[in-house]
């Protein structure tokens, strides 16, 4: 009876047709995860005039989905490692679109803010279902390409988000923006009909023969043809002795929890203030609204780039060194950023480079938080992550409206940020201590079990 492994049977097919429709299957779950995400940005404005807020307030319209992000966050890990990965998407798209429709009626700043909070559980638990899905569906020598290409998906849906604002704000009014956000409610339905579940997480919870069945799935999507394997010849890992939450701080994985919790945080924090902030930043400059909303969608454009390329250069010089490299990057598009003088020309430069480094910072976390952990918690570690580092995000946008409300200007505003790569360029220095590069998820199971 010849053995064989998930990985190797992945591994052995390559990049095919089965990874082309996962990728773009899970590639529009982010870009309408990103829409909703972004949309508050581009309305802050508007609602803040229509409501008298303070620049505290104001901030916080992006903080409350941020909330609700870390909670979703905490519990999709440890729900789809318990259900699987397609039941725990297809709720987590249906939770958030579905907080999206009440907001076209709010006629408060406590209504909006109680339903973007329940939007955010949704949103928090859709992306690391999708990162830890990513990395399960795609040969390892790809893994972290497709992870990063992937993410860029959610920068789609960020540029959508100025293109509907643009075209939607100054007809119909702020509110017709979370209508839209709504209609995500009919993929939900898709995904649960269409989307296979992972083979690595039915051959983990035992389902040997529903777990070659998958693979046989995928298979014929590749080759059109299919193999008679036998469930009772499948390899799994070796079950780790502990799992869950409690797992990710045990003697093996402390170091690696540690650093990426830091990276990710310092990475959100960057991220989610800086594009909360710009639109306004830039009024205060005294730009026309349309000159902003540009040169937030110009950010965004660079930071699609910015997510395609990380993978490719992950893959060849290592996740450790391309997350130093990163870190070091963004600190430097920070303080060019915060002191930047001249024309639009100028700004807009500035801001297409600091929408790379940012996101490529961010997004350089990410293969590295499917790799650390085995399958049996590998979405409650990248979930887990994920929470922590949206109390960063959540903390940013109200953090930066009160030193703008204290007046300390523009250039403080930006400098301050310069703080946090610094700290994530740390971490990866003197916590990542395994390289994962070129290594299947396997391979890195039984590594860690040893």
């Amino acid at each position: 009876m010849n053995s064989f492994s998930i990985s190797e049977v992945m591994d052995s097919l390559g990049v095919n047709k089965f990874t082309w429709q996962m990728f773009f299957m899970l590639g529009l779950a982010m870009v309408f995860d990103g829409y909703d995400n972004m949309i508050v940005s581009y309305t802050m404005p508007q609602i803040a005039t229509e409501w008298g807020l303070s620049a505290v307030a104001k901030g916080s319209l992006s903080s409350w989905s941020l909330i609700g992000l870390i909670f979703g966050s905490a519990v999709a890990g440890i729900i789809s490692d318990k259900i699987g990965r397609r039941k725990a998407l297809m709720f987590a798209i249906t939770v958030y679109s579905a907080m999206n429709i009440p907001i076209f009626f709010s006629n408060s700043f406590e209504m909006f803010a109680i339903f973007r909070l329940l939007a955010g559980v949704g949103l928090g638990a859709c992306i690391p279902i999708v990162i830890t899905t990513f990395s399960e569906s795609t040969p390892t020598i790809k893994r972290a390409i497709f992870i990063t290409v992937g993410m860029a998906w959610m920068v789609i849906g960020w540029i959508l988000a100025g293109l509907i604002a643009t075209a939607v704000v100054t007809q119909w009014g702020w509110r017709f923006c979370y209508l839209i956000g709504g209609f995500p409610l009919v993929y939900a339905i898709f995904i649960y009909f269409k989307m296979p579940e992972s083979a690595y997480w039915l051959a983990n919870k035992a389902y040997r023969a529903e777990a070659v069945k998958a693979l046989q799935n995928i298979q014929r999507i590749a080759t059109g043809k299919i193999t008679d394997w036998n469930p009772d010849a499948l390899v799994i890992p070796k079950k780790p002795k502990q799992v869950g939450v409690k797992a990710l701080f045990s003697k093996k994985y402390i170091h690696v929890t540690t650093g990426i919790w830091i990276m990710y945080f310092c990475g959100c924090f960057v991220v989610y203030g800086i594009n909360a902030w710009l639109p306004s930043l830039m009024l205060e400059k005294g730009l026309s609204l349309t000159t902003a909303y540009g040169l937030a969608i110009a950010q965004n454009v660079a930071a699609i780039v910015a997510s395609c390329s990380t993978g490719f250069v992950a893959e060849i010089v290592g996740r450790k060194r391309n997350l130093i490299i990163s870190f070091g990057v963004e600190a430097v598009s920070i303080i060019i950023m915060a002191t930047i003088n001249g024309g639009v020309g100028v700004i807009l430069a500035a801001c297409i480079f600091l929408g790379f480094a940012i996101n490529y910072s961010i997004t350089a976390v990410q293969p590295l938080l499917a790799e650390a952990y085995p399958t049996e918690f590998r979405n409650t570690g990248v979930a887990s992550c994920h929470a922590f580092g949206r109390i960063g995000a959540a903390s940013a946008p109200i953090i930066t409206g009160m030193i703008i409300g204290m007046g300390q200007g523009y250039t403080i505003s930006f400098l301050f940020y310069v703080v946090l790569p610094v700290i994530g360029l740390l971490a990866a220095m003197f916590l990542i201590q395994q390289e994962t590069k070129g290594k299947s998820l396997d391979e890195l199971a039984e590594m860690k079990s040893e």
